[in-house]
């Protein structure tokens, strides 16, 4: 079959055909600038990717370093308050003027020493001593015949030490009063 083209249906082919090629040439174009636009986002957004990992890492390294400083912060600070409760409990038991000790004489020999008067009564129950048999020592009577005895003691910074609370009657030396 032969078929005749003539000059304006050729002239109307190639005009359509320029038509085509150019509408290809211009979505060729296009769709080359989306994909450029897409890498650059593409490379902006792995960019912003990348530094906000590599922050991370710096920011956990920082918080890390923190962290251990807090750590051997409170330990110091754990280690100071025990150091300051020692030290407190060293104040309050160093001797103040006027502070009174008792120590619990056994046939006038030292025996135990006490805070108070009322600890000595007590440990003395332990040993046997009923709680009534106590009755204020008389200063005429030796503590050793005593079988039990407390004796009161306060702290005297003069002499720098303890001291008896009330001191024996002096006996008199050959009749001297």
């Amino acid at each position: 079959m032969i078929r005749i083209v003539t000059t304006s249906r050729l002239e109307q082919l190639q005009h359509a055909a320029r038509t085509a090629d150019e509408h290809a040439r211009q979505s060729a174009s296009a769709a080359n600038e989306a994909f450029g636009r897409h890498v650059r986002e593409l490379y902006a957004v792995t960019d912003r990717a990348e530094r906000a990992e590599t922050t991370t890492a710096e920011t956990s390294k920082i918080l890390a370093g923190a962290l251990d400083e807090l750590a051997a912060a409170q330990k110091d600070l754990l280690l100071k308050d025990s150091e300051i409760d020692r030290l407190r409990g060293e104040l309050e038991s160093a001797p103040t003027v006027g502070q009174s000790l008792t120590v619990l004489l056994h046939y006038g020999e030292p025996h135990t020493i006490y805070r108070t008067q009322a600890e000595a009564h007590a440990d003395t129950v332990t040993h046997g001593a009923r709680p009534d048999e106590w009755k204020p020592c008389g200063g005429e009577r030796p503590a050793a015949e005593s079988t039990w005895r407390c004796e009161a003691f306060i702290y005297d910074a003069e002499s720098n030490g303890y001291r008896r609370a009330f001191l024996p009657s002096p006996v008199p030396v050959g009749g001297a009063a």
